[in-house]
């Protein structure tokens, strides 16, 4: 049964040899010098081209970037090394690519003043707070690339695959905002990326080990076997498991709380004709309540009794009118 599954994947006739996914993976084999300098120089002028659409909320410049990023080549060369029990460089390049795309970021970041809120700006505010469906995203992008590259027909969908997982746009946001003192914004995005890595290895591991790819394995037998590699990889997925769960519950309950507050600021202005909320939204800790109102609002103590029970005690509460006050009403439950 597998087979025949591995045959309506990869057919002969499409197969692609194993020294060929090689010498595209492994840039210390074959000509060297030139891959990595191809790799280096397209890295560096991604990283850029990132930082500048970060930068300016391009979210057109950020896909270009994406799309000649060339991180992902070393990352799979790691899951073709994990399958075959053999040594690369792989795992360098990855390393000091990231530290490189760090780098820039926090450069760039020397352009943005001081009392800019990063969290305004879309890119960033799209890859500081990662949860499980990133996770799930770029496992099924990791699958759709180690297919493609297996495969001798289905090149064309690289680009896409590309776009699909986000490597370098993360690290570039890690350090913009490591570069304006933002740490959690910057581990937000470092968790991101380090999902996505993960995500890749695993599922190109599995891929190449199900395609059979792992024949040159039965020749190096004193190396250690994949089963270690496989079990390290689950513990490092694991612990970036955690904090995308955890993000992902905390998200949920703003949204729930965000929903149950809008509701209950309706009910406190039902009195005042022509008064509505407008948006509710949350930073940090503090919901904030968006109204506008014609007339005077009513007493801020209904808002805060209509909230108990809604949302948790202790929650501060502001509210925001369209004539440019901003009303600090108090905590939930005092």
């Amino acid at each position: 049964m597998p087979g025949h599954i591995r045959a309506k994947v990869l057919p002969d006739r499409q197969r692609r040899s194993l020294d060929d996914l090689q010498q595209d993976l492994d840039l210390s084999s074959g000509d060297s010098r030139s891959k990595q300098s191809a790799f280096w120089t397209m890295l560096t002028l991604s990283a850029v081209i990132a930082a500048g659409g970060i930068l300016t909320d391009s979210t057109a410049t950020v896909i270009g970037a994406m799309i000649i990023a060339p991180l992902s080549t070393p990352i799979m060369g790691m899951a073709l090394g994990a399958v075959q029990r053999r040594r690369t460089t792989a795992a360098a390049f990855v390393t000091l690519g990231c530290l490189l795309v760090i780098l820039i970021g926090a450069v760039a970041s020397l352009v943005v003043p001081q009392s800019y809120d990063l969290l305004t700006n879309s890119q960033v505010a799209g890859r500081t707070s990662p949860g499980l469906l990133d996770l799930v995203s770029a496992l099924a992008t990791g699958f759709a690339g180690a297919v493609a590259l297996a495969r001798k027909d289905v090149a064309a969908v690289l680009p896409g695959v590309a776009i699909a997982i986000s490597l370098v746009p993360p690290l570039v946001v890690a350090g913009v905002c490591a570069g304006q003192m933002a740490w959690w914004l910057a581990l937000g995005a470092l968790v991101l990326f380090l999902s996505n890595l993960f995500a890749l290895v695993f599922a190109g591991m599995v891929v190449f080990a199900f395609l059979g790819y792992t024949h040159a394995a039965k020749q190096r037998a004193h190396h250690r076997g994949p089963r270690r590699a496989y079990v390290m990889l689950g513990l490092l997925f694991t612990a970036v498991l955690l904090p995308l769960a955890a993000n992902t519950v905390a998200t949920v309950l703003l949204n729930t709380w965000t929903v149950r507050a809008r509701s209950a600021a309706e009910q406190w202005l039902r009195q005042t004709p022509g008064a509505a909320v407008t948006s509710v939204d949350a930073q940090s800790r503090t919901l904030y309540i968006h109204v506008r109102s014609p007339s005077d609002l009513p007493p801020i103590e209904g808002l805060l009794s209509s909230l108990k029970g809604s949302i948790p005690d202790g929650v501060p509460i502001v509210v925001d009118t369209t004539r440019g006050r901003q009303i600090t009403a108090g905590e939930v439950g005092e």
